[in-house]
């Protein structure tokens, strides 16, 4: 597949909330390690890989927060 022209560079995903959750990735922009050191030496389809696999993680994320929330309303029977 020809890889597509880009007029601009890829930002970095950084929202300066630098620090590592229990699984090895960035509590802000939920990059490993890896990701986040070699940013700057990844081309830009490489980047735009990491983008996803971030968005994917965030939204495994929220999944299992919202799993944790009780489906029944904590309010007691009337009857």
């Amino acid at each position: 597949m020809a890889e597509q022209l880009e007029f601009f560079p890829v930002p970095s995903p950084c929202r300066g909330i630098c620090q590592a959750d229990a699984r090895g990735y960035c509590r802000g922009c939920l990059r490993s390690r890896e990701e986040r050191f070699n940013w700057s030496k990844f081309t830009d389809s490489e980047k735009r890989e990491v983008l996803r696999l971030c968005r994917q993680r965030f939204i495994r994320m929220r999944r299992a927060a919202k799993q944790d929330l009780p489906q029944d309303p904590a309010q007691p029977s009337l009857f």
